[in-house]
């Protein structure tokens, strides 16, 4: 890293003493939430253009309704249903993970590597778990 990288930011960039950095913590009430879903709605838009997220969410949606089918009571029905969820959301972590070991740059890095890595195993590990959640529960529907 040079000099130049680290140096502190201008005074007029600085936010003034005592005010937060991100003008989000400043909101309060209705504002916030709006706020907060206009940021979730960028951040599912920024995983849209990932392919293994668009491919998990098109899964997503034979899964999903296929889990109100298969599920016999409410309990299996959230289990099911919550997998495919949890692979969506590991999947968003992962590249959030990606992301920001990429802004920090394109050089190799063993840290980075490993970052990535247990973001790409966090990723295969859920999609184990929803395989077995889905795999048990057509065996029972259909060969129990």
């Amino acid at each position: 890293m040079n000099r130049s990288s680290v140096r502190a930011q201008p005074p007029a960039q600085r936010p003034a003493r005592g005010q937060p950095v991100n003008p989000q913590k400043l909101r309060t009430g209705l504002s916030r939430i709006w706020h907060a879903a206009g940021y979730s709605i960028e951040g599912l838009r920024a995983g849209w253009g990932e392919t293994a997220f668009r491919q998990e969410a098109l899964a997503s949606i034979v899964l999903l309704p296929a889990s109100f089918w298969l599920g016999r009571n409410w309990a299996e029905v959230a289990l099911l249903a919550g997998t495919v969820l949890l692979v969506m959301i590991v999947e968003l972590l992962n590249t959030g993970i990606e992301t920001a070991i990429d802004r920090i740059g394109p050089e190799w890095h063993d840290l980075s590597k490993r970052a990535k890595d247990m973001g790409s195993a966090a990723v295969l590990l859920s999609l184990l778990l929803c395989a077995g959640v889905w795999a048990a529960a057509l065996y029972t529907r259909f060969a129990a």
